[in-house]
């Protein structure tokens, strides 16, 4: 596996619209068996996915987020959320190489994985090719960030090891590999959190992937996602009181006006 950062002039919210011209300004060359790593803060600034910063991050959060814990529930200060099955900090709503701006998580990274890898894979005449769409994000009982993919498309996510045997014979039943993550984390590192300015990241040599012509369908990613109740951490994501983001909040409104 080799991977390769691309350095960018900065991408400026209000300024920098169009993701399309900044891939054809910077990605010059591409080859079979790659996956490129877009960042989703420049997807999101591109989509004009931004914010005042005189409007009250909060309010934001909550808008943003599927279910979050105030600030009141930890030392730090900081918003837990659930955001599209992700635990995260403040739903995604972020101040760093903003300008002045909140930025907020793409509005469908997923859809955006999939025109990218449509867009370069015919401009490239590649034939096996993928996209993940990155962020950072904290971990429990860990101190930093690292990478996580928001999206992914061009090839299977999982390899699994289900049914096979360890070295020394004895056969798995749980164990598989969700691939866009560790591939994110890679790329996260060489994108950095300051003033790197490296939003793209080509990753090379992957054999190791198996390609597809074509999206994820549904089911591969609803299979993604684990629902609270099953997760292993379940004791404690199922222990503190989620309050619905107004998204939810809605739903849920409307899911009780049609059971009356």
């Amino acid at each position: 596996m080799h991977l390769q950062a691309i350095r960018t002039r900065p991408i400026v919210p209000r300024v920098d619209t169009n993701l399309f011209a900044i891939l054809d300004e910077y990605i010059t060359s591409l080859e079979n068996n790659s996956v490129l790593a877009v960042t989703s803060k420049i997807v999101a600034i591109c989509e004009g996915r931004i914010a005042s910063l005189d409007l009250d991050k909060d309010e934001l959060i909550q808008q943003e987020a599927d279910w979050f814990l105030p600030r009141s529930s930890n030392r730090y200060n900081v918003c837990l959320t659930i955001k599209d099955g992700t635990l995260a900090a403040s739903a995604g709503v972020d101040e760093s190489n903003a300008n002045g701006h909140y930025i907020l998580l793409p509005e469908n990274p997923q859809n955006t994985a999939n025109q990218i890898r449509q867009y370069l894979k015919t401009k490239f005449q590649l034939n096996n090719f993928g996209v993940i769409i990155t962020d950072s994000i904290s971990s429990p009982l860990r101190w930093g960030v690292r990478g996580i993919a928001l999206a992914y498309s061009g090839f299977v996510p999982f390899r699994s090891y289900i049914g096979k045997s360890d070295i020394f014979g004895r056969t798995m039943h749980y164990s598989k590999v969700f691939l866009p993550d560790p591939l994110a984390t890679a790329a996260v590192l060489l994108m950095g959190e300051g003033n790197e300015s490296q939003p793209l990241v080509i990753i090379s040599q992957l054999d190791f992937l198996d390609f597809v012509d074509r999206n994820p369908s549904p089911e591969e990613l609803a299979s993604v996602t684990i629902e609270l109740e099953d997760d292993l951490y379940a004791p404690l994501l199922t222990a503190v009181k989620w309050l619905p983001g107004k998204k939810n909040a809605v739903q849920t409104k409307e899911s009780k006006s049609k059971n009356q």
